[in-house]
């Protein structure tokens, strides 16, 4: 990803957007990322469906089949049996 400062940004603004639309550019501030720019394609296609988690949830299942999942013994012997140790408060 391109890095630009806040300074080149602003003097150069114009033809960032242009290189944005291929790729995105990162803004930093005195060496620490601030702001990226991106492409609106890029934009909706990440936001899009921008959804709390209980909606994903539901469109997961919706497209996947988990009743057809074979979960006997999936977590056999992944529990250690021993007892466990102190715990200091």
């Amino acid at each position: 990803m391109k890095k630009v400062s806040v300074a080149d940004a602003k003097n150069r603004l114009p033809a960032l957007l242009h290189q944005a639309e291929r790729a995105p550019i990162e803004i930093q501030r005195r060496g620490k990322a601030v702001a990226v720019i991106v492409s609106s394609a890029s934009y909706e296609r990440m936001r899009g469906g921008a959804v709390d988690a209980w909606s994903a949830l539901e469109r997961f299942r919706a497209t996947h089949d988990l009743g057809a999942l074979d979960l006997e013994g999936a977590f056999e012997g992944t529990r250690a049996r021993e007892p466990g140790g102190q715990v200091r408060w």
